[in-house]
């Protein structure tokens, strides 16, 4: 062992001579002048130190350092290294307070020369010094490490580094995340200044792709469960005191804006290590954790990436499809409070792409379980609050889409198996639930007729719960004015808060064309079970379509409905008695109602006059409706004077003025019938009979018909197409001919137009379709000049010998 030590660097030499005089202050140095050889810089570096460890840092001395690091920035990097070694020996020798002032001299001259191109030689020295600190296991030592570290992440650098790695520090910083040590302070402490520690990292890392991937598996499986280990161990109740920075609100932070600051591509890559966290935790029951979880997430993430969190966390409900029914349903309720923040964002297929998947979850559902337990089922309703919730942040249009997209998967009501029905129900509650968030404005575009036509064969399905969530589909489809509730028993007392509007020409136009079948439907239904919740869910669709749409034009067709169903009860021999009163007190109670909707005080009278008769002779004929488990009697249905009378409501309609041949000359609603015979064609059972074929814009000219629409537009009248000549023996001709004959001169008449638009020019077909201005002309200008030699013949010239003039104007041909 030497007995000297020398200050001086042969390295160093040339720069002894500018402080050649100068005393050595190193003890244990050779020689007094030693100092002379030393370095400035370390001359610098060591005068910042004060003798006493208490006094802190020299700050004059500190400038100095600065001054010079900033003057000569190529001696960061051995100035940086030399204070390295110094706090090197200080750890290894406990003299903690040294090892802190040479962390704030680090600190000081970072922020100092951030500027500086050499920085990064500084930084490799700078975080040197932290991992060392952070490698003692004094805790003061690490919470100063990791402030430091904080201050630098905070800097912007101008260049990039190729070389810098954050290994130890991520996994450093998410280990004092876990800290547990007895003092309660000292460990809040701890785990602050690790999560602080992993939000400068995160910061470091993200704004420079040159440096390590922060996204990669190892690191987010460090930093995701430090910051969910933190936020689950405090209170998920909104702090008062917003000042008072916690463990688990930092780290709230931090998931916000590390979640904020991922890609497209880095999502899943923060949702996996998430799910894995509650998974292995148990955390999805309760879910409160789960859902405050998930929520922090939607909230901070990129809107535009908001569906890829949906899209994954069904994946995941995929892979627990052998989970306890309890964390499926937790799932699914997570599922159901987020997905309404990603409807925004998601449109066409990908809309439609999270209600196939939340069906296929449902079908799943009923297919793997024999029997519906309680908790399955709450997991179905999780499921279709989930559904719901992401159909109503929709627009109405993109709500009939899902309708429409979801009766498409229904299954065939032939298939009657329990499963089968089991799913049908399952499915249709599913439309109910978007159904109940559609605003309805337009019956029309609310019940287009690919949506009206297999719910109208859905509502005379046989299995009662089936028929009764149709009903329930129609209710929330057609109440406009929030009536369900009011209409929802069966009575012939007014409704006091019943609440109407009258129906735009649309609506009228959509009665016309469409309430026929549905009528038609209703009465199916009617007749179709005896129990009071079909029989009464039936009433109230009946009740709000009378309510809605009931009003001079239509009250005939309503009440060509309610006679149907008297006919019904009169008419079927399959029913039983109490169901025939049933729905004779159905009949008088929905006459009642369009009375008092139509305003028809004639027909109110006479609806007035039949209950009171009925009151003396018949009280099982009005409501309430009766019940089979309570009613036994034999009730007496042979009384024709206490039925509603066609010609009799003809007449009421007669005496208030309004039309009454439809109702005098049709005939009311039958049971079974797919069209009532009379009503005008509707296009529905045109489309169902046709299997659902629809014209496309671009279809081929041969199927071109100038007059199907104008057919279908006059009730009971087929349209014949007229011959050339309008004459005697054309008509004769026209009429004597076989309908084979005529039908195949249409075809070559078409054939003809189709040839003559495929083949000829454009230049022949614009004069064969330009109009004859010519031979307009040519007449106005006989009839002006006509009218100009008129007016100028005196007024007392008359010819006595001139023809009269009803003769001149008007030829012979007129005559009759």
């Amino acid at each position: 062992m030497a007995l000297f030590t020398c200050c001086f660097e042969p390295v160093e030499f040339p720069e002894f001579l500018d402080t050649f005089v100068q005393k050595c202050t190193d003890p244990s140095c050779c020689c007094g002048c030693c100092s002379a050889l030393r370095p400035r810089y370390k001359r610098l570096v060591d005068n910042i130190f004060p003798v006493n460890s208490e006094d802190g840092l020299v700050k004059s001395n500190m400038e100095k350092l600065t001054f010079y690091s900033l003057s000569s920035p190529d001696k960061l990097d051995r100035i940086g290294e030399y204070l390295y070694q110094k706090a090197s020996k200080d750890i290894n020798r406990k003299r903690y307070k040294f090892v802190e002032i040479a962390m704030e001299a680090m600190d000081i001259l970072l922020q100092a020369c951030h500027a500086q191109t050499t920085l990064n030689l500084f930084v490799e020295s700078f975080l040197r010094m932290v991992q060392k600190l952070l490698e003692d296991s004094n805790p003061n030592l690490q919470i100063l490490a990791t402030n430091s570290f904080v201050k630098f992440a905070n800097i912007n650098e101008d260049t990039p580094s190729y070389h810098r790695r954050y290994d130890f520090f991520i996994s450093k910083f998410s280990s004092m995340c876990y800290g547990n040590n007895d003092n309660i302070e000292l460990r809040d402490s701890i785990r602050l200044a690790g999560i602080k520690g992993l939000q400068g990292v995160i910061r470091k890392t993200v704004s420079d792709d040159l440096v390590e991937n922060i996204w990669e598996k190892q690191h987010m499986e460090k930093i995701v469960p430090s910051l969910l280990f933190n936020m689950q161990s405090g209170d998920l109740t909104p702090v008062e005191d917003a000042t008072v920075v916690t463990p688990p609100v930092l780290a709230e932070e931090v998931l916000r804006e590390l979640v904020g600051r991922a890609s497209f591509g880095h999502i899943r890559s923060v949702l996996k290590p998430l799910l894995t966290h509650l998974d292995r935790h148990e955390l999805w029951v309760p879910n409160t954790f789960a859902i405050h979880t998930f929520r922090i997430v939607m909230i901070s993430i990129q809107p535009q990436y908001s569906y890829t969190v949906v899209e994954t966390l069904m994946q995941h409900l995929d892979n627990n499809f052998k989970s306890s029914p309890k964390t499926r349903t937790s799932l699914a309720v997570v599922l159901s409070k987020i997905i309404a923040i990603a409807a925004g964002e998601s449109v066409g297929p990908s809309a439609l792409d999270i209600i196939n998947n939340l069906l296929t979850h449902l079908r799943t559902s009923v297919s793997t379980t024999t029997e519906i337990t309680p908790e399955e089922s709450q997991y179905q309703e999780a499921l279709i609050n989930a559904l719901g919730e992401f159909a109503n942040h929709h627009p109405d249009y993109q709500k009939i889409e899902i309708m429409l997209f979801i009766m498409n998967t229904v299954p065939d009501l032939s298939k009657k198996s329990k499963g089968d029905q089991m799913l049908q129900n399952i499915l249709l509650k599913s439309l109910l639930k978007v159904g109940t968030q559609y605003s309805t404005t337009s019956f029309e575009k609310a019940f287009p007729a690919s949506f009206l036509q297999p719910l109208l064969k859905m509502a005379r399905a046989p299995h009662d719960p089936t028929r009764i969530i149709v009903m329930q589909i129609f209710q929330s489809l057609l109440d406009r004015h929030q009536n369900e509730k009011v209409l929802s028993t069966v009575s012939i007392k007014p409704y006091a808060a019943l609440s109407q509007e009258t129906p735009s020409r649309s609506d009228i136009i959509f009665t016309h064309k469409y309430g026929a079948n549905i009528m038609q439907a209703l009465i199916d239904s009617m007749a179709l079970s005896e129990k009071l919740d079909s029989l009464t869910s039936s009433y109230n669709t009946a009740a709000l379509l009378i309510v809605e749409m009931a009003c001079g034009e239509t009250v005939q067709e309503f009440l060509l409905f309610i006679l149907g169903i008297q006919q019904v009860a009169n008419t079927s021999d399959e029913l039983s008695n109490i169901h025939k009163c049933c729905l004779q007190i159905i009949a008088i109670a929905l006459l009642t109602l369009t009375a008092r909707v139509t305003g028809i005080n004639n027909l109110l009278e006479y609806a007035q006059k039949i209950i009171e008769d009925r009151k003396q002779e018949a009280t099982y004929l009005l409501p309430p409706l009766l019940d089979t488990k309570k009613s036994n009697k034999s009730y007496n249905l042979n009384l024709p004077h206490l039925a509603i009378d066609k010609m009799a409501l003809a007449e009421c309609l007669q005496n208030a003025g309004m039309d009454f041949n439809r109702l005098q000359t049709g005939v009311p609603y039958a049971l079974n019938q797919s069209d009532n015979p009379g009503h005008r064609h509707s296009w529905v059972e045109s489309v169902s009979s046709n299997h659902m074929t629809q014209r496309n814009s671009s279809a081929d000219l041969t199927a071109y018909n100038a007059d199907a629409d104008s057919i279908s537009s006059s009730p009971g009248v087929s349209k014949k197409a007229l011959a050339p000549e309008y004459t005697v023996d054309a008509m004769k001709r026209y009429l004597a001919e076989p309908p084979e004959s005529v039908k195949r001169e249409q075809q070559e008449k078409q054939k003809q137009i189709v040839r003559a638009f495929r083949e000829s020019d454009f230049e022949d077909l614009m004069k064969r379709t330009e109009p004859k201005h010519d031979v307009i002309q040519n007449r106005l200008n006989d009839l002006f000049n006509s009218l100009s030699i008129d007016n100028k013949t005196p007024q007392n010239a008359t010819n006595q010998n001139e023809k009269p003039i009803y003769e001149t104007n008007f030829p012979e041909l007129f005559y009759y």
